[in-house]
């Protein structure tokens, strides 16, 4: 499954085997590359296409062009280039505007499952990268492994562009200093629609009960039955497939893993009895035949297998998989809790963290400058929404005010700590293979076996609570580690 979060904890697997043992990986099956081979083995999807750059960026006076003889290209590594390609031409408002400023972005391209490990690598021979994208284990436990550098020293928390961010941030600090820059959020996952099919059953729209304030589990849950009860003949129906399970339990302002800043501890949050109303109600819908099991890549095959609506991110609906001319289609956040409705987006944030041998202070400290502009400045707001239907132009009016409201600031943004606990919470190799422990604490009560058997949420949280509580304890005493070095 193309969960952002699933693979986040390979790093550590990566670590307790050792620093050696991860740069052994062999890239030639795993899809990774060497930074000198990179843009050699680049896909034959991004080598040939026509950079688009049509939206005008204006410059901006409130970044400082970078000092003459500062080494103003940043080497990146991860999944997706930052430069323009093939499948999404459009320079960025960042880039654009970083690049305004004399710097530059150097690809250096690994796989989703080996970007841990050659992170690890790299650091390992001296070779690091500048940066790093801002993934679950990145805090606390890559932190406290000494993956990564403070950012104080780049980042002004006190400054007109950077204060609004600060109470985040601040929920990403060890020994006194910020980790993380938060940049800007996304919704890791929203619900999209087969406007056509409700049309076509005269069922309550989705957006129109978003628009009046009544997109609620009770109404969801409703909109979906009335589908599956219409269906005639052979036809198969379901109310939907993808990623949503993590997101419905988090509506209600719970998660699985809570921190407490007063302690300066994480701890367990499997007994609050508003996660027990979500498991509840995901563990009905699968006995009622709502949801549709398996991975289904696409909008388009969902909405063929007879669903109603799909849960993914925005990869899974926009650029070459967005929609097509004959395609109807409607786009809601995640339903709210019923019995306390808040404005709750479960989150990804956008942050890239400074990798520990990084010597690019200057270029790294103006980059995220940059992106920070970007994503909060208003004279930009109108750019980046021309940018992004430039590469979605069949995207109506209606889906991008969705996609823009949830990360607006009356939304409460929901972080799961208990991703980036351990390895043995985090990683999918440590659990099954497929998903993580943590995705099937959330996953597990509303999933059957090949023989049918769905576990209730009470199974799930007592068979695997000591478990939870073992890595939280151990988790925590690194940090007390990792503190006390830090004030020697």
């Amino acid at each position: 499954m193309n969960y952002k979060r699933i693979l986040a904890s390979a790093m550590a697997v990566c670590l307790a085997m050792g620093v050696s043992a991860c740069g052994s990986s062999d890239s030639s099956s795993s899809g990774g590359t060497s930074t000198e081979s990179s843009a050699e083995t680049t896909t034959a999807a991004d080598e040939s296409f026509e950079e688009k750059n049509n939206v005008e960026v204006q410059e901006t006076s409130e970044i400082d062009t970078l000092p003459a003889g500062a080494d103003s290209e940043i080497i990146y590594l991860g999944e997706n280039d930052i430069n323009p390609t093939r499948s999404n031409p459009e320079k960025s408002t960042a880039l654009t505007l970083f690049e305004q400023k004399g710097g530059s972005i150097k690809f250096d391209r690994t796989s989703n499952a080996d970007r841990f490990s050659k992170l690890a690598s790299a650091i390992a021979a001296n070779e690091s990268p500048d940066i790093f994208k801002y993934e679950w284990l990145a805090f606390p436990s890559g932190v406290v492994k000494g993956m990564y550098q403070p950012i104080d020293s780049l980042v002004d928390f006190d400054s007109d562009l950077w204060k609004s961010s600060k109470e985040t941030a601040d929920q990403f600090m060890l020994g006194g200093e910020h980790y993380v820059a938060p940049l800007g959020y996304v919704a890791s996952a929203m619900m999209l629609y087969n406007k056509a099919a409700i049309e076509a059953d005269s069922l309550d729209d989705p957006y129109e009960l978003y628009m009046n304030g009544e997109w609620n589990w009770d109404n969801w849950h409703k909109v979906m039955t009335d589908y599956v009860t219409n269906a005639t003949g052979d036809s198969e129906r379901y109310g939907i497939n993808g990623f949503f399970r993590t997101h419905i339990v988090q509506q209600t302002g719970k998660t699985l893993v809570k921190y407490n800043q007063a302690d300066n501890t994480f701890e367990s949050n499997l007994l609050d009895p508003d996660i027990e109303k979500a498991q509840t109600l995901l563990y009905d819908m699968m006995k009622e035949n709502l949801i549709l099991g398996g991975w289904i890549g696409s909008a388009e095959e969902c909405f063929n297998q007879g669903a109603l609506f799909y849960g993914m991110g925005e990869w899974a609906y926009t650029g070459t998989a967005g929609p097509k001319e004959e395609d109807d289609w409607g786009l809601v956040p995640m339903p709210q809790y019923t019995d306390n409705p808040q404005k709750i987006t479960t989150s990804d944030m956008s942050a890239y963290m400074w990798v520990q041998g990084s010597k690019k202070a200057d270029a790294v400290g103006a980059w995220l400058n940059c992106c920070k502009i970007a994503n909060t400045d208003p004279q930009y707001e109108e750019t980046n929404k021309a940018k992004f239907m430039e590469n979605n132009p069949l995207w109506t009016e209606e889906m991008y005010q969705v996609k823009n409201d949830v990360i607006q600031d009356d939304y409460l943004m929901a972080f799961d700590y208990a991703y980036g606990v351990s390895y043995a919470l985090g990683d999918r190799n440590q659990f099954d293979g497929n998903q993580c422990l943590v995705d099937y604490l959330y996953n597990g009560p509303s999933t059957q076996d090949e023989e049918g058997n769905q576990p209730t949420w009470s199974q799930v949280r007592e068979q695997y609570s000591t478990t939870v509580e073992s890595e939280l304890k151990a988790l925590n005493q690194e940090i007390k580690e990792f503190e006390a070095n830090k004030n020697k």
